[in-house]
């Protein structure tokens, strides 16, 4: 690992032990020098003292002995099929067993030292082994080779489900919409995919969090989604709350032609309604399987269900709150949960129909033939004040967010405000925090997407009272995870997409393709010495499109909106000016006319919609497994989904689908936009 000259040489060696950089490529690939001031900040984060010299020295010296003291890792992965032997230090093994996931045991032969056969099955087991005078017991996780990978070539959407407003939706597309899309665009569209933004849970409080990508948990589903008209108990409704719902959902499609998403009256409108709902008595074989739901998902349904009834009365973010409900096993803490138990049962409740209907949604998709079906977003963090943040206290790092550095499309770097999980209580947790959360992900999902996959390998974080540019990257099990990926992945028969755009250090995109992870390739950022890269040079194991939820939408693209924002916001770098930007875009565009005239693709002089078609027939002349349009290229849209460095400025996740009437831009609903001729077409070019 690289230092530079301004670490002392204790602090470095701490930091090296801790896997904490002290530098890092940037990238432009020159080395960018982290502050020491910095490095101390991210090792308290890990619990470490290094507040100087001498303490780093302390601390340096514990962490060795802890390491030599240690008889066995934390974790130890197995691939199925395959023999390993562990390095034991010192006195030979006397004994050794493994307590297998199904309750079986295997006691193990240590005459040759410490193997582990290769007829273990797949699982989680428990590693226990003795050397004659210590005990030690590890996770032992057998997984697959690799991530299973598509059964063959297919096209889909990659979709931002709330601007998919249909006609039957409450002012954000829903569950119901989902479904609808994967239905007709596999039946009629030849589609194989849709892959969908994180539906993950909000805090279910006004005002309501609207970024997809900065939940209050991971392992659980956001009710905003859920379609009301859909829910089982609707049909038994008494006459006053069935007129009452007919008076919310006419006021909830109303807000289909409002020109921005408004998640707060959606929820207000939904909340009620499913309140109503939920007092409606169920029938016997659905009380047991909302019974059994609730077995199944065990202590962290209970946790997450305490939190949003606590957040209902104390406010969205748990640090606000009395303190002595900040530990949820407090004593004060099952008083709540007993004292506002309607509350908790309502919102395990509505997990419950989530469940219900993206299963639906899925289960709808391979019916109409999709062989991969809806592929669910997995978000790279938390809202530091909600419900994973809360139950997950001790495993994760206070006092730092993720973030990412500088680079060519952020200038000033990005700080994502999200607290990372720390790395040495995954391992020491068996890594029970990830299983968790892929597991709920992928429980009604023909696939995952894993939001910046390079955290499987290093994490950005940033301390607080910094800027962006003054964090640094922190290393992650990454063996581990991607074993755990690995195995979550084919026990839910799904494949996995990894977005590894960024800064990525040499050799993960080659050891994400070896454990069977597609890659995120994007049109715009393609090239190969110097040049717009051709198709036939494109990764096979890749998902393939022009563009994502980050970045401009093609037209948008051609237009040059994302240098007019830059400049009206003020992003752009100290080393950026507004005549260079435009200078590079219109070098870019440029060179993609060169590309697409080159293949056969545009002929001379070509308009906006020849351009956007033929983006999408060069990607799908690329040898990748899996290409994806966005709705809002399909149709037109030329607006951006989120502009990164943006709060209030611009609004982000907030814009519903629209189209160009001629007389300006209208909200589209989806049942128009699947009808709609040009999406067709694109469709048609796609599916060659």
């Amino acid at each position: 690992m690289e230092h530079h000259a301004d670490i002392p040489p204790q602090l470095g060696a701490l930091a090296d032990v801790c896997g904490v950089a002290t530098a890092y490529r940037g990238s432009d690939g020159g080395w960018v020098e982290v502050p020491p001031s910095t490095v101390r900040a991210v090792l308290a984060a890990l619990g470490v003292d290094a507040d100087d010299e001498r303490t780093a020295a302390v601390s340096l010296r514990a962490h060795r002995a802890a390491r030599g003291e240690r008889l066995l890792g934390e974790v130890h992965v197995v691939r199925r099929g395959r023999s390993a032997t562990l390095a034991v230090p010192a006195r030979p093994v006397t004994s050794a067993r493994v307590d297998l996931e199904d309750g079986s045991v295997r006691e193990l032969d240590v005459a040759a030292g410490l193997v582990l056969p290769d007829d273990l099955p797949l699982g989680y087991h428990r590693l226990s082994v003795a050397d004659g005078g210590r005990d030690a017991v590890a996770t032992l996780i057998v997984a697959p080779a690799a991530c299973p990978e598509p059964s063959g070539r297919a096209w889909g959407w990659m979709a931002q489900l709330y601007q998919l407003r249909s006609r039957s939706s409450w002012g954000m597309g829903d569950a119901g919409d989902l479904r609808l899309l994967a239905e007709r665009s596999a039946s009629e569209l030849g589609a194989g995919f849709v892959v969908c933004n994180p539906l993950h849970a909000v805090t279910p409080v006004r005002p309501v969090q609207p970024s997809p990508y900065f939940p209050s948990s991971r392992r659980f589903a956001n009710p905003l989604y859920l379609r009301v008209e859909d829910v089982d108990e609707f049909a038994a409704l008494p006459d006053g709350d069935r007129d009452r719902l007919a008076e919310l959902a006419a006021r909830g499609r109303e807000l289909n032609d409002a020109e921005t998403i408004d998640y707060d009256a959606v929820w207000q409108l939904k909340s009620e309604a499913l309140e109503r709902l939920h007092r409606v008595p169920r029938t016997p074989a659905r009380a047991e399987a909302y019974r059994a739901f609730v077995r199944r998902q065990g202590r962290g349904l209970q946790e997450f269900a305490t939190f949003c009834a606590l957040a209902e009365e104390y406010g969205a973010s748990w640090h606000d709150w009395p303190q002595p409900l900040w530990n949820p096993a407090a004593d004060e803490v099952a008083e709540a949960r007993e004292r506002l138990a309607d509350r908790v049962e309502l919102h395990r409740w509505l997990q419950w129909l989530a469940d219900e209907q993206l299963g639906a949604a899925q289960d709808a998709a391979t019916a109409a033939g999709m062989p991969v079906g809806i592929v669910h977003d997995l978000a790279v963090g938390v809202d530091p004040g909600g419900a994973d943040a809360w139950a997950l206290q001790s495993e994760l790092a206070t006092g730092v967010r993720v973030g990412a550095p500088p680079d060519d499309f952020n200038q000033q770097g990005q700080d994502w405000g999200q607290p990372p999980l720390r790395p040495d209580r995954l391992l020491a947790t068996g890594l029970t925090p990830l299983r968790d959360m892929l597991r709920s992900v992928l429980a009604h999902a023909g696939g995952i997407r894993i939001d910046h996959a390079l955290g499987l390998f290093r994490l950005y974080w940033i301390p607080e009272g910094v800027g962006a540019a003054e964090g640094t990257y922190v290393r992650y099990p990454a063996e581990a995870m991607l074993a755990v990926l690995a195995l979550e992945a084919e026990r839910a028969g799904a494949v996995v997409v990894g977005e590894d755009l960024g800064t990525v250090e040499e050799g993960v995109h080659e050891r994400l393709r070896d454990a069977g992870v597609l890659g995120s390739k994007v049109l715009y950022f393609e090239w190969e010495h110097g040049l717009r890269k051709p198709a036939a040079h494109y990764e096979r194991s890749a998902l393939a499109s022009v563009n994502t939820h980050d970045l401009p939408t093609a037209l948008g693209w051609l237009r040059g909106d994302i240098v007019r924002l830059r400049i009206e916001l003020d992003l752009l770098g100290p080393d950026h000016d507004a005549d260079s930007e435009q200078a590079r875009l219109d070098a870019e565009r440029a060179a993609m006319l060169e590309l697409l005239a080159g293949e056969g693709l545009v002929g001379p002089d070509p308009g906006e919609r020849e351009i956007v078609e033929a983006m999408h027939a060069f990607l799908a002349r690329t040898p990748a497994l899996l290409v994806a349009a966005s709705p809002a290229d399909a149709i037109g849209d030329p607006r951006q989904p989120n502009l990164p460095g943006t709060v209030d400025e611009y609004p982000n996740w907030r814009l519903p689908l629209v189209v160009d009437n001629g007389d300006g831009a209208v909200p589209v609903d989806l049942e128009a936009f699947l009808d709609a001729h040009r999406v067709r077409s694109l469709a048609t070019v796609l599916r060659r």
